[in-house]
């Protein structure tokens, strides 16, 4: 039985994007392939290695995005009583803030806030409601400030 991919509404967009763009180059790598093959000997042809590198990449990609849009649930917005998937969450500690959006591990981003549940912090953050401490596992600790 294939595993459960928890992703928001807007990664499922994204991902499909991704798809389409994706399977748009099919046709511009198999001419690649097709010009290189032209060359000739193909033992020695990196022309052809590198297109069916590129074709292996990308195949591998689609792939991959087509399975986890199979088995996808989509995340609704979390509750604002406390942390769930989808929360966007205000951390703060010694005045200073943060904020995450809690996602699955396949829309995770920590570069755009977007912290996976399976993360150290959001382990610890799931289930918190605003005021209560957070611990992580280094010993830092946050006060969940906000629930959006």
């Amino acid at each position: 039985m294939a595993k459960t991919v928890s992703i928001t509404a807007e990664g499922r967009e994204d991902l499909e994007k991704e798809l389409e763009q994706l399977i748009a180059r099919r046709p511009e790598i198999a001419e690649k392939i097709a010009l290189a093959r032209s060359y000739g000997d193909l033992s020695e042809n990196e022309d052809y290695s590198a297109a069916r590198g590129e074709q292996k990449v990308v195949e591998g990609r689609i792939l991959e995005i087509q399975d986890i849009l199979l088995h996808a649930k989509i995340i609704k917005g979390g509750k604002k009583q406390k942390v769930d998937m989808g929360s966007v969450v205000t951390l703060e500690t010694s005045g200073k803030t943060s904020t995450y959006t809690l996602v699955g591990a396949v829309e995770a981003n920590p570069l755009e806030g977007k912290i996976s549940n399976e993360s150290p912090i959001g382990k610890a953050i799931f289930g918190k409601k605003v005021g209560e401490e957070v611990t992580l596992p280094n010993g830092k600790t946050f006060k969940v400030a906000q629930i959006n």
